[in-house]
């Protein structure tokens, strides 16, 4: 009767050093060299640990190679995830560990609600609209960290650098093929609307990406203002036109209450005390 197998990491060399075990035999060389050519880094890492250990505990050969091809995938998951949290373009890095619930203006159940996810798989939009500091921003960035942790793909966007993006396209011609890769993304995230004037480039920018993506993919977007008022700070007709196709399939939030970040300044957290 074999032992049960777990997971094995290869320890730290330091680990080693501290605890006077003994490392781990290296792979043949040939073996090694088949690794590299097959590209399984993270199973050719482990493979020292768990072949010794594997000998060591009479684990079943079997056993071997699942605990092998899962460092593996475990690796390559992790690098898809640093890969795609790199792509995505986060402003801040906040996630949820940071966020305070009850300190939100947004309801409970909405919060819970939303962190499944499944709104993302149905291709349905946030809005989130509300005075500056109510953690509309915290909120959606947390939201978009949660769904790389999920395997999911996003795009960060303010409106500036939408347009920006959308405006160097235009001047190859490639606006269709720049569109397009944006809406590969499962979750496209344009932040803070409303704080800049919007002109026509932007209007269009906005437009044409919620276009692409409609019923596609899923869009969140922030702003001081609701949506429904986006004709006062960019063309009407155009405003109209993108408001109708983002709010068709929307969870709508309106945020209340002072500033976060005005509350904590005023009770002395924004800064470290002075020395005297």
């Amino acid at each position: 009767m074999t032992s049960e197998p777990a997971t094995v990491r290869a320890p730290r060399s330091r680990s080693r050093r501290q605890d006077q075990t003994p490392a781990a035999p290296p792979l043949p060389a040939d073996l090694d060299a088949l690794l590299r050519r097959m590209r399984f880094p993270y199973l050719r890492a482990a493979a020292p640990d768990v072949l010794a250990t594997a000998r060591a505990q009479r684990w079943d050969p079997a056993e071997v190679l699942r605990v092998l091809l899962a460092e593996e995938v475990l690796g390559r998951d992790n690098a898809g995830r640093r890969t795609r949290r790199k792509a995505a373009n986060f402003p801040t890095g906040k996630t949820f560990n940071s966020w305070r619930p009850d300190d939100s203006g947004i309801p409970t159940a909405t919060q819970q609600g939303l962190t499944t996810l499944e709104w993302i798989a149905r291709a349905e939009n946030l809005a989130i609209a509300g005075p500056s500091g109510t953690g509309k921003s915290h909120f959606v960035e947390a939201l978009a960290q949660q769904a790389i942790d999920h395997d999911l793909r996003v795009a960060w966007f303010t409106l500036e650098t939408l347009t920006n993006t959308v405006g160097r396209a235009k001047a190859d011609g490639s606006v269709a093929r720049t569109v397009a890769r944006i809406c590969r993304a499962d979750l496209i995230v344009v932040d803070d609307i409303g704080m800049l004037p919007a002109g026509a480039d932007a209007a269009e920018a906005f437009y044409r990406v919620v276009d692409a993506a409609y019923e596609r993919r899923s869009i969140a977007v922030t702003s001081n203002i609701h949506p429904s008022g986006f004709d006062t700070i960019m063309p009407k007709t155009i405003a109209t036109a993108t408001v109708d196709r983002l709010l068709h399939h929307a969870h709508v939030i309106t945020t209340k209450g002072d500033s976060h970040r005005l509350q904590q300044a005023l009770a002395g957290h924004g800064v470290q005390a002075l020395a005297t």
